[in-house]
């Protein structure tokens, strides 16, 4: 129950702090991806994974809110199950430049930790902005408080928060994506990347596949490291 309820605390003072509430007479663009996979026979497995992104771009603020759920069984045994939580807010300095807040919270039951969640401000900076390409770079100081399944108690840690996003158009209907993101503490390091590849279908319909590579430089005995995952989604734009 109180990771639950610092997930909401998290999401909730995110929606409601005056980045968000600025401006919100306009409207929000979003999408939704879904996946899932079901075998029978000797193995019966399923797995389940969704993401939902809204976003919403003013003269001054852009605000980016995720969610993302990913849940697998084998046999009826549970084998993966974690959702994510993410929201930001852009202050526009300039053309290039903007200055964020992010909030960010992860129940991950595999992960050997009961919840991660993070918090960073920073400066943003459009290093390429064109109309296929754009490349943005962000760098700011954060704070992580993270409990280990077996704690009583949860830590806190300062982090330095970095991030770059690639976006390449490689036609009307197909984009390349490539996603880098690090927090980095004096005691425990998480590095991601997503790799993405999403063409198409028809209309506001598309299909995505992404190649996640996460690292954690320290974790439990029983727990590795590094953490792969191959995705192939249907996206609806709306």
């Amino acid at each position: 129950m109180k990771k639950v309820q610092l997930a909401g605390l998290l999401i909730s003072a995110a929606l409601s702090s005056p980045t968000f509430a600025a401006e919100n007479n306009s409207g929000w663009t979003g999408e939704a991806e879904l996946g899932f996979v079901s075998t029978s026979g000797n193995t019966e497995t399923s797995t389940f994974s969704g993401k939902a992104k809204v976003e919403n771009d003013r003269a001054t603020w852009h605000h980016t809110a995720t969610l993302e759920l990913l849940r697998a069984e084998t046999s009826g045994t549970k084998s993966a199950g974690r959702y994510l939580i993410t929201g930001q807010s852009d202050y526009k300095i300039s053309d290039l430049a903007y200055a964020f807040g992010r909030l960010s919270y992860q129940d991950d039951s595999f992960s050997g930790f009961e919840y991660q969640a993070n918090a960073a401000l920073g400066a943003g900076y459009h290093a390429i902005k064109s109309e296929t390409l754009t490349l943005d770079l962000e760098a700011g100081p954060g704070l992580r408080l993270s409990k280990l399944d077996d704690a009583d108690d949860s830590d806190s840690e300062m982090t330095l928060y970095l991030s770059g996003l690639l976006d390449w158009k490689l036609s009307t209907t197909t984009n390349f994506t490539q996603e880098l993101t690090s927090e980095v503490g004096e005691d425990l390091t998480i590095t991601k990347s997503v790799t993405g590849l999403k063409s198409q279908v028809a209309g506001n319909l598309a299909m995505k596949v992404t190649y996640t590579i996460k690292h954690t430089s320290e974790v439990p005995d029983d727990v590795e490291e590094m953490d792969t995952e191959t995705a192939v989604t249907l996206v609806y734009s709306f």
